[in-house]
């Protein structure tokens, strides 16, 4: 694997840490069968993708980056789907997470 694609399933895998985060949501106590299954699977694909980038990129780096997608892109779909509020405050923090992203990946 390049380094190309360590990047490539860091984001993949940090999109998937959002789908198990909002998966979580669901779960209902393990009631909600579908949602307890979709948790189970990003998880898995989440550390799984998380172990992988992490043979190529330092893992230091990795997790900040894997933990900062799916930071970001929990709070956008929590914006976007669950109406939490938006504010320019916190616009300007998650644009600041992502820019932190950019930066590690530009220094990595």
């Amino acid at each position: 694997m390049t380094a190309g694609w360590a990047w490539m399933a860091l984001l993949i895998g940090g999109l998937c840490e959002a789908g198990f985060t909002t998966a979580l949501r669901h779960i209902d106590g393990g009631r909600n069968l579908p949602a307890l299954l979709a948790f189970v699977v990003a998880v898995t694909a989440s550390m799984g993708l998380l172990a992988l980038a992490g043979r190529h990129i330092p893992m230091g780096t990795a997790y900040a980056v894997w933990a900062g997608i799916g930071a970001a892109a929990t709070a956008l779909i929590g914006i976007g789907f669950y109406a939490e509020p938006v504010s320019l405050l916190r616009g300007l923090l998650l644009t600041g997470l992502i820019g932190c992203i950019v930066g590690l990946k530009a220094l990595g």
